[in-house]
């Protein structure tokens, strides 16, 4: 493996993982990367029935007895904690902090439902400078923002004796959930311009956006193939950031929409007209036919709150006065890489 920092560096900030998988910030801290299921060893689902089936195949395989659940106030947990059997711990995580989201409420009407154990876990700025050493060291890169609440609740999971964690990420990934990013057939450049988490060349002194993720998936007339990306690296750094919090925990865990694809392709018209992950819409509903579809709201934290009086990174490596136009967001990645970095130099 080759240590090349600035690539590194550079790869994190734009898909925020490292997509070369022989390159490393520093000799001995190896990255890790999820683990992706092949597609061909994907089930196809042409209907809610076969994702029904393909939830309680892959469930079959593990034992629940001792298993927990990240629930979150949306369809996707939703949905698999109606599979769970009846006093299984449900654990959402509320982040504390100025406009955060909690979705504690819709959850509980989930568990409620189904007899299953609420469990809120609350989650401050101290957890995170608390947690983020330990995520970093165990990933061997820095940390994507939501780890450390999920770590949070892994950790809460195991202390109640739980040994398996059951979550739901790849749904979106895998049956068209990413509304805003189908809301269009884009161009090359435009989905750069637009998926970019944060462009190191506004930030870093010799920094630039890490192109070679984003070739494989140029198509010869200009265009991009986007629903490859999001089922590629989109899916890769957003399901990395749950496991490297559940494994760091000590926890086994299972996604059983990673092991599912849609056997036909997706219906873009449907996606644009409102109908986002319409196959999963029609399982919720199956599953819990006296609640209305929820509005989709992804882990999130109150990163503007949080990182409003951060003043910037200090290392040699970044521009002065970088951060006015960041969102909290992207600050927080930012604050990630520098801290990282100095946790390796030290």
């Amino acid at each position: 493996m080759m240590e090349d920092k600035k690539y590194c560096m550079d790869s994190y900030l734009t898909v925020r993982y490292v997509y070369d998988e022989n390159k490393c910030f520093k000799e001995g801290i190896i990255p890790k990367k999820h683990p992706d299921v092949p597609l061909d060893k994907k089930v196809p689902c042409k209907t809610a029935e076969d994702i029904d089936r393909g939830i309680r195949n892959q469930l079959e395989k593990v034992d629940l007895s001792r298993a927990g659940v990240l629930l979150s106030g949306g369809m996707d947990s939703a949905i698999l904690a109606s599979y769970m059997p009846k006093g299984t711990k449900c654990y959402t995580a509320r982040c504390i902090g100025e406009n955060a989201v909690d979705e504690t409420e819709q959850a509980r009407k989930y568990c409620d439902i189904y007899g299953l154990e609420h469990v809120i876990v609350d989650v401050t700025w101290d957890d995170y400078v608390n947690e983020m050493d330990e995520l970093m060291l165990h990933d061997g890169s820095p940390i994507i923002p939501n780890e450390p609440q999920a770590y949070k609740a892994a950790l809460r999971a195991k202390n109640d004796g739980c040994i398996l964690i059951v979550y739901g990420d790849c749904a979106d990934t895998e049956f068209g959930g990413m509304d805003r990013l189908l809301s269009r057939d884009w161009k090359y450049d435009e989905w750069i311009n637009r998926f970019t988490f944060l462009d190191a060349s506004k930030v870093i002194k010799d920094g630039s956006i890490a192109m070679d993720t984003y070739e494989k998936y140029r198509k010869p007339n200009g265009d991009i193939d986007f629903i490859g990306y999001i089922q590629g690296p989109y899916a890769v750094s957003a399901a990395g950031a749950l496991t490297n919090a559940f494994d760091c925990a000590g926890l086994n865990f299972i996604d059983p929409f990673e092991h599912l694809k849609m056997a036909e392709p997706l219906d873009l018209e449907r996606v644009r007209n409102g109908e986002s992950k319409y196959l999963i819409r029609q399982l919720f509903k199956m599953r819990y036919p006296m609640l209305e579809i929820p509005e989709k709201k992804p882990m999130s934290r109150p990163a503007e709150a949080w990182m409003k009086n951060w003043g910037g990174p200090k290392r040699k490596e970044f521009k002065d006065n970088c951060i006015n136009e960041l969102t909290g967001e992207q600050r927080l990645l930012l604050y990630s890489l520098e801290r990282f970095l100095d946790l390796i130099d030290a």
